[in-house]
């Protein structure tokens, strides 16, 4: 592998530097996590720039008004994005936008692409199921009805829920059970047969069958419970293709890795600065070697996040084929972006002193976004389990 950026990979994490240069944590006065600080939108200013500066079709197709990149660009833009904790759906709006242009129809890549691009439609995915530990796949069941698809059931912690304009579910399509196996099932059970699938949904945020309850995160942001109650949707706002909501999932798990490595990155520099200036008996704390040993600890483990990180995106990027499918390079970023942001920000939290607890400096929001993405579509002791199951399909050599 090769993980020298093109230039057009480059001018998009340069891009990106621009925009988010400037922005406060979480894009508001204050980081003070308290009672009532919970965003009810995401900075609408900061996206129209991100639309502005074409960073929201960066894997659109040039007819779509994109510049045809892959998810390392992405990536680099997130990188970006999470040093200042921006509170953008940029993550989910454009890998969604992303797997609607990779499986969806042509109909509606031709409704919906071009304005994603603009950031005239916001796009979300339900990525975390019914409790938030179970596959997000299995927490909606969906069947046929005719030119539609009837969806029911619960997806948690949907991210801008209530904001977006459409949130892509993913959906079980249990097997059809063959005629002569005697069976109590219901008669609405889809007719398809062979094995069960997963499809995509994408559910409208005003929908009669649709119910958003309010939840919080531990970032501040505005999540929703989603409850589907035998909602209708159009056949082509339906994506029924092999493998869209496992590639999907994989670029979502990928994104994470991303923030994860552009938030320590920041974390770390804050932790050197405050410690180079910081002084005990006459002299900066940065030079003391409990010090100096436990910021290198965690600059080996930004470095093994940001190699874990490439290669993971290299591997969507390119689909090249390895020893191991995908999602094993997937599972080992994001248990080195799980572990590793943790660690950073609970050393930062430690070498800034009672500082680091003050509300008026950053860092304890930062150690919340942390909080956030280490449990995000998994923590490392799930990408474990799915690497050893992995590993034991695939044994090598």
């Amino acid at each position: 592998m090769d993980f020298t950026f093109t230039e057009e990979q480059q001018a998009a994490a340069e891009a990106a530097r621009g925009v988010f240069a400037g922005v406060a944590p979480d894009g508001v006065p204050s980081p003070a996590l308290t009672q009532g600080a919970v965003a009810d939108d995401f900075d609408r200013a900061l996206w129209a720039k991100l639309a502005d500066a074409d960073l929201l079709s960066l894997l659109l197709d040039a007819e779509y008004g994109g510049a045809g990149l892959d998810a390392i660009a992405l990536c680099l833009v997130l990188r970006e994005s999470a040093k200042v904790l921006a509170r953008v759906p940029l993550l989910e709006s454009c890998a969604a936008a992303a797997a609607v242009q990779a499986y969806g129809g042509p109909e509606l890549k031709a409704d919906l692409l071009a304005a994603a691009g603009r950031g005239e439609v916001v796009l979300t995915v339900a990525s975390h199921g019914r409790t938030g530990h179970d596959p997000a796949e299995l927490a909606v069941t969906a069947r046929q009805d005719g030119d539609a698809w009837i969806l029911d059931g619960v997806q948690t912690a949907v991210p801008w829920a209530h904001s977006a304009d459409y949130t892509v579910v993913p959906a079980h399509v249990p097997a059809r059970i063959p005629a002569h196996v005697p069976t109590q099932m219901p008669a609405h059970i889809p007719a398809h047969t062979g094995a069960d699938r997963t499809v995509l949904a994408l559910v409208p945020r005003v929908h009669e069958s649709v119910v958003l309850a309010e939840q919080v995160s531990t970032t501040g942001e505005r999540l929703a419970e989603l409850r589907l109650e035998s909602a209708r949707i159009a056949a082509r706002d339906v994506i029924d293709a092999d493998g869209a909501w496992e590639w999907l999932r994989r670029l979502l798990t990928t994104g994470t890795c991303a923030l994860a490595l552009g938030l320590g990155e920041n974390v770390l520099r804050m932790t050197g600065e405050y410690t180079g200036k910081r002084e005990q008996f006459g002299f900066p704390v940065a030079t003391f070697q409990a010090v100096a040993v436990q910021a290198a600890d965690r600059y080996i483990d930004l470095r093994a996040m940001e190699a874990t990180l490439w290669q993971a995106a290299w591997r969507i990027a390119s689909g090249t084929q390895g020893a191991l499918p995908a999602s094993g390079d997937v599972a080992v970023a994001k248990i080195w972006a799980s572990d590793g942001v943790r660690r950073i920000v609970q050393t930062a939290q430690h070498l800034h002193g009672g500082f680091g607890a003050d509300v008026d400096y950053p860092l304890h929001r930062y150690h919340a976004w942390a909080k956030h993405l280490e449990l995000s579509l998994g923590p490392a002791a799930a990408h474990e389990e799915t690497l050893g199951d992995l590993l034991a399909a695939h044994p090598l050599g």
